[in-house]
């Protein structure tokens, strides 16, 4: 029924093993099925037995804090690791790769920026200032991770021409106007990870200052940071750098919109000789009637 309603593919779930039984005095050779995971998991919620029915509560209460919380998380198997030379994988590295890219998202890095600052003495609420302050300190990350700004970098590598407008990450089937004035989404991978590893780094920094209570003024986090990366031997910003963030919107908005035009007349043609093809078959197929 599973390959039958189409939820599984036999190429894709099931492989033969030739494997030695022993029947009766004798050892016989035989080739049977084994089935993956994927089949494994959709049979324990179609059968009817205790053992499925442990499964089906198991996997559920997985599934709720899934939906809930956006993650799931195996804590004995991440505290207790495989022993060496185990042939079982470990994806701990893999988990905090994927945590620092997560912190280090613009959007839960500004509003984790916002709480530090909360905690500041001079701390003025007002969005304005908090913008400003986080886009100090973006700048200054950014530089540390490839010597440019948010906006040297998109200037830079904003180009009409390049394959996605030189965009290495974006969010949809395809990059969109909102994909090209995010300065991360144009690094590269090498940079990505070292980009994330700083944030990280700087934020533990910033959260132990502020819960430790230390009073700190606002101005002072753009020195503390300066500090923090030059310990970490990291390139400090020297200056606002050379561009300006309206300066680098304004110049991916134009590309985007030359690269728009050239995407645009390609699924036209592409779409146009698909077109064409298509008619051509129904032609021939009114011939040989």
């Amino acid at each position: 029924a599973i390959y039958e309603e189409g939820e599984l593919q036999p190429e894709a779930t099931v492989k033969k093993f030739l494997t030695v039984r022993k029947e009766g005095n004798r050892q016989i050779r035989r080739s049977l099925d084994h089935y993956n995971l994927d089949m494994i998991i959709s049979v324990g919620y179609r059968v009817k037995s205790l053992i499925a029915t442990r499964f089906r509560i198991w996997a559920t209460g997985r599934l709720k804090e899934y939906i809930i919380k956006g993650f799931v998380m195996d804590d004995e198997r991440l505290k207790n690791p495989p022993v060496a030379g185990s042939s079982v994988p470990d994806y701990f590295d893999e988990m905090l790769e994927r945590i620092r890219d997560i912190r280090a998202s613009e959007r839960r890095m500004y509003l984790r920026v916002r709480e530090i600052f909360a905690m500041a003495a001079d701390y003025e609420p007002s969005l304005r200032e908090t913008t400003k302050f986080f886009s100090i300190i973006q700048n200054k990350l950014h530089y540390a991770a490839t010597s440019m700004t948010a906006a040297e970098l998109i200037k830079s590598r904003a180009d009409h021409a390049q394959p996605n407008m030189g965009v290495t990450n974006w969010k949809r089937d395809e990059v969109r106007k909102t994909d090209v004035t995010i300065a991360k989404n144009y690094l590269r991978e090498d940079e990505i990870d070292e980009l994330n590893r700083i944030v990280t780094m700087w934020l533990d920094f910033a959260e132990d200052q502020a819960k430790r209570r230390k009073q700190i003024f606002m101005n002072d986090w753009e020195q503390k940071l300066d500090e923090f990366l030059r310990f970490n031997e990291r390139q400090v910003l020297p200056n606002a750098g050379k561009v300006g963030k309206k300066e680098a919107g304004d110049f991916a908005r134009r590309e985007y919109e030359r690269f728009s035009a050239r995407r645009r007349e390609y699924k036209e043609a592409i779409g146009e000789a698909e077109t064409i093809k298509q008619l051509e078959e129904a032609a021939k197929r009114l011939d040989k009637k």
